[in-house]
């Protein structure tokens, strides 16, 4: 060290004490030595000189020996500025306002500071925030004075230099209009300022923010105001523009810095430490408002949460930081030379030869050999972000237009060439401002492209038309279709064949945002993990929030199910998928409308809320339209009463709840619908009450339940309550399905049922698939009536129900791929034609594809098919017990 940096030859000499236990290898000891360097009469500033200077030395020695890697010596420096600005801080309250609690004045730590990765000989860079309700000042003192001339005295006390050197180097400037505003700002006046005017360089800045000294409570209560402005939930494209603009002008304005070799600038240069930064903080952007597993303010950290998450490839998550490590380890032995916060490799040979041997090397070239791999494949990765060139435009002029559209593959140009004017004519409300019109511009030649090649390229303009027309701007969405090239493409196929969806997208055209990761094509996950996941509150949200949230989530699942779908997912799979989100919203809503009922009626003793699912959601298979057939019954004895503020009987109680748990799954809010909810299943149907305890749903069960009530429960689960509580109900069940009956009666029933439903409700064309004859319909009923003649398979599952009938001999095994082929297609076809009309030309060879056959004609046969072996086997069993033949008996 002392060879090769005069800054910590001066150190050693000035701190032999330090010097020798460092020499002996004793780095904690050392380092626990700091804190003893400075008298008791040095006064705060000489004390915090000296001890940076102690520490310096301290963490150089460190560094250069290995004996801590770059996360210990960036933490080490970061905390210590905290420690400084704290001490500081304190300090100039007693001078001040010896007689006054030191509160309602906070330092935010942004930039390196705040994520703790201080550089060596890094300046920090914090805002100043007061409440001047709460901060002390003078009798005739306005709090912002007083404010400010507490924030001059702490930068005065770190910024000071004499023969001992400084303690940090403090810029203000990254406060709001630093050239307009004063040096501290009070802390609504900043929430104001980032909630509605600040630039997206800012928005990329408060991703490392944190109080760091001062009233951390105040400081909580800033970041946490301001989350929504950093993580934003629908993106931002403005302000990741900004970012990589930022990138652009540094890449310009530092050209000099630029080439790599000597005087190569290793922080702003092409392919350096900005670069590695800018790459994990876009992302970041991008995905972090969605999960907050990916907020981390620490570069190294976001890198290796990114790649958890599967937002980039783990392999470029390993070079980046590799990278980041080596280049954030040789900006050190820049600075280590003489205390200069330096970031360019020097010019001379002399100099560069000193650097490299500071870190080891023999020769300045040694080093440069050693970075140059790491600097041209993190610039070549950082260009993805950028693109030098921007897509060619389209003409202005009408018939050139047409002839490019042609050219692009559009067999009748007017349409598109109709759209685009009015697009550029402003007149469509999302485009009326110059900004969004740009975006659309620059996305315009391959957007057309891609709705060229679209299956129904006329279909996805008309509905893309519709999907801008309901947008308040359509900057964003235009931002992110060209950032992201492979989903305007995916949004084409969306609109060319999924009206559901694309009515979706009209309504919340961020739901595209929930596409661009990968992890948006897999199954969701287990009930258990997406509830948690449903019911995630950012701090101080409430139970209005926590229906938005839900909302929001459940359906970007639902869309992401339905993408998966004409994608090219099973639709069996996207089904469970479908039933295993709607189980989870059930679990989290239920959950939180308790708590929230139970703060103002308290409890029922030994009473709970249980919720049985039927019809498609009992059987665990749904598809992007079904409502929730749900029965609310509760435990307990019926003739308590609830322990709250405002008690309630058991019944009256749990009636409520029961209603308030239909709204929370119902009612729209201002983000959107959920689910249509029908509880008229339950006991007495529409006439009865809406939650009955269990004990009055068995004994109906036992003595007042029509036929048509116990065929529905064989498609009956819990999806709510307690372990205990869903094993009772189980068993509810189990005993009334199992029950001895008149089977002959019941079969006579269901027949007289089923042709009912034929009478009242026809199908709405030959594919109506779920009513045709021979269709869904027909099938459950073969199902459920072959359940109890032969007192088995009692299943939910109609597959696994079916499964067990077949292998027992009672069914033949044709109808299993007769099941599963009419089930994909209704499945399919509520995306695609939800009026269960034919499916455009255009989408037919997709729903064939879902369905597992080569095409149109061979699904239509193999429909035809599978209706006919269901039509058969209902027919073969309801033939003994039909109305027809039992009045030709009589």
């Amino acid at each position: 060290m002392r060879a090769h940096s005069p800054f910590l030859a001066r150190q050693m000499d000035r701190f032999p004490d330090l010097t020798g236990l460092l020499a002996a290898g004793d780095v904690d000891a050392a380092l626990k030595a700091v804190r003893d360097v400075s008298g008791p009469d040095d006064g705060i500033a000489r004390s915090l000189r000296r001890r940076k200077g102690a520490l310096s030395l301290v963490t150089a020695a460190a560094d250069l020996s290995g004996v801590w890697d770059l996360n210990r010596v960036t933490r080490t420096l970061s905390d210590f500025a905290d420690q400084a600005l704290e001490e500081a801080l304190l300090a100039t309250f007693a001078e001040r306002y010896p007689d006054a609690e030191p509160k309602g004045f906070v330092v935010l730590a942004l930039g390196k500071h705040g994520s703790r990765e201080l550089n060596y000989s890094s300046d920090i860079d914090p805002i100043l925030l007061y409440d001047p309700v709460t901060l002390p000042h003078g009798e005739r003192e306005d709090p912002a004075d007083a404010a400010v001339r507490i924030g001059r005295r702490v930068s005065e006390l770190l910024n000071a230099r004499d023969g001992d050197g400084y303690v940090f180097r403090v810029d203000l400037r990254l406060r709001p209009s630093p050239e307009a505003t004063p040096i501290a700002l009070p802390v609504e006046a900043a929430i104001g300022y980032y909630e509605s005017m600040a630039m997206g360089w800012e928005q990329s800045a408060f991703i490392r923010a944190r109080p760091a000294a001062g009233d951390m409570a105040l400081g909580d209560y800033f970041m946490q105001q301001i989350r929504p402005f950093v993580w934003r939930r629908s993106l931002d494209f403005g302000a990741i523009d900004a970012i990589t603009d930022i990138s652009r002008r540094i890449r310009d304005h530092y050209a000099q810095g630029q080439a790599f070799g000597p005087g190569y600038d290793l922080k702003r240069g092409r392919g350096g430490i900005r670069e590695v930064e800018f790459f994990a903080q876009t992302h970041q952007l991008i995905h972090g408002g969605r999960d907050p597993a990916l907020r981390s303010g620490n570069t190294r950290e976001a890198l290796q949460a990114l790649a958890a998450a599967g937002v980039f490839d783990a392999e470029v998550s390993r070079k980046l930081d590799e990278a980041y490590v080596l280049f954030r380890t040789i900006e050190h032995r820049l600075q280590m030379v003489e205390d200069r916060q330096t970031h360019e490799l020097p010019k001379t040979a002399e100099a560069m030869d000193n650097v490299a041997r500071l870190h080891g090397l023999e020769t300045g070239g040694a080093l440069i050999e050693l970075l140059r791999p790491k600097v041209e494949w993190v610039g070549a990765n950082y260009d993805q972000l950028t693109p030098a060139q921007k897509a060619e435009s389209l003409s202005h002029d009408e018939g050139r237009l047409a002839d490019q559209l042609a050219e692009m593959g559009f067999a009748d140009p007017e349409a598109p060439v109709a759209r685009i004017g009015r697009w550029r004519t402003g007149t469509v409300r999302a485009l009326r401002s110059t900004a969004s019109r740009e975006a659309l511009e620059d996305l315009l030649p391959n957007l057309m492209r891609t709705l060229a090649a679209a299956p129904d390229p006329v279909r996805a303009l008309n509905r893309l038309d519709d999907l801008i027309g309901r947008l308040p701007s359509a900057i964003n969405f235009f931002k992110l279709l060209a950032a992201r090239p492979g989903l305007a493409e995916l949004m084409a196929e969306l609109l060319s064949h999924a009206p559901t969806l694309a009515d979706a997208l009209g309504r919340r055209a961020e739901l595209l945002d929930g596409l661009i990761d990968t992890s948006a094509f897999d199954p969701p996950p287990a009930v258990d993990q997406l509830a948690e996941q449903f019911a995630q509150l950012e701090q101080g949200e409430d139970y209005q929030a926590l229906l938005d949230r839900v909302r929001q989530r459940v359906n970007d699942r639902r869309f992401a199910l339905g993408a998966q779908i004409i994608r090219g997912s099973d639709p069996l799979e996207a089904g469970r998928g479908y039933s295993r989100v709607a189980e989870a919203a059930i679990e989290a809503l239920t959950r939180a409308t308790i708590q929230e009922f139970e703060a103002v009626h308290g409890r029922v003793p030994g009473g709970e809320m249980l919720i049985l699912a039927l019809g498609r959601l009992g059987g665990g298979v749904l598809t992007h339209a079904s409502d929730l057939d749900l029965v609310y019954l509760f435990s307990g004895d019926f003739m308590k009463e609830s322990d709250g503020k405002k008690p309630l009987g058991a019944t009256q109680y749990f009636n409520r709840l029961g209603q308030r748990i239909t709204n929370a799954l119902s009612v729209q809010t201002a983000a959107g619908p959920l689910y249509e909810v029908d509880t008229r299943l339950r006991p007495s149907g529409a006439q009865g009450l809406l939650a009955v305890s269990l004990d009055s749903f068995a004994k109906y069960q036992r003595e007042e339940a029509w036929t048509w009530e116990h065929l529905a429960l064989t498609r009956a689960r819990p999806v709510f309550g307690s372990a205990r509580g869903r094993a009772a109900l189980s068993a509810i069940l189990a005993e009334t399905l199992e029950r001895p009956r008149d089977f002959p009666e019941l079969a006579r029933q269901a027949v007289k049922m089923r042709s009912d439903i034929a009478k009242h409700k026809p199908p709405a064309s030959e594919l109506d698939v779920k009513l045709v004859p021979g269709g869904l319909v027909d099938l459950e009923f073969l199902i459920h009536v072959s359940q109890f003649k032969h007192e088995m398979a009692f299943n939910p599952d109609l597959r696994a129900a079916l499964d067990e009938l077949v292998g027992a001999g009672h069914l033949p095994a044709e109808l299993i791929d007769a099941h599963d082929l009419i089930t994909r297609f209704l499945i399919v076809s509520r995306l695609v034609s939800p009026k269960s009309t034919e499916p455009p030309e255009a989408t037919r060879p997709l729903v064939a594809r879902a369905c597992g056959v080569e095409s149109w004609d061979a699904l239509l046969e193999s429909y035809a098919q599978a209706r006919q072996r269901v039509g058969d086997a209902w027919a073969a069993l309801s033939a003994p017990y039909s109305e027809e033949e039992d009045a030709g008996s009589r």
